[in-house]
Order: structure tokens, then C-alpha cells, then sequence
């Protein structure tokens, strides 16, 4: 995945978790990634919700298994927006 969508999640996680060469898969999980705490995965989010003008359930964010799979709520989420 080499889409705008990527590239903006990419430097969500850079900025994060304070690491300019993560390299994300649709596979990583916070297991993958050192430094990816609970808190930092707070600020992802609430990161995410912010630059892509969405926001997620409590159910979503517990459904997420890796990058890839908030990838595609992104998408979903704007698909019913109607939003980039």
C-alpha cells in the first residue's frame, strides 16, 4: 500500500512513537513496533480521528489486529462520509 492513506498513517506512527524509520506493513502490530505502549496507541488514535475527521467506536478500536486492519476502517469510515 503506497497511497496518500499510507503515507499519512506512516507519519502518524513516525511521529508517535518518535521514530523517523518505521516502516509499517499491513501485518505490524504493536508486538512489532518497540515503544507502541498503550498510551502511545492512545495518541495514535486520537491522531488518526483528527487528521482524518472520523472518529471510532470502542469496539472498533478493540476489533484492530494490525496496521492493515486500520487501514481499511479508515477507508470504511470514509466511504459512508462521503470524506477523502
Amino acid at each position: 500500500m503506497h497511497d496518500d492513506l499510507w503515507q499519512e498513517l506512516t507519519a502518524i506512527f513516525r511521529e508517535s512513537l518518535d521514530n523517523d524509520s518505521l516502516a509499517l506493513t499491513e501485518a505490524t502490530t504493536a508486538s512489532n513496533v518497540p515503544g507502541w505502549d498503550s498510551i502511545t496507541h492512545v495518541l495514535i488514535v486520537v491522531a488518526v480521528e483528527k487528521k482524518f475527521r472520523i472518529k471510532f467506536t470502542a469496539g472498533e478500536i478493540q476489533r484492530l489486529q494490525n496496521v492493515g486492519d486500520l487501514a481499511a476502517l479508515i477507508r470504511s469510515k470514509q466511504a459512508l462520509t462521503g470524506s477523502r
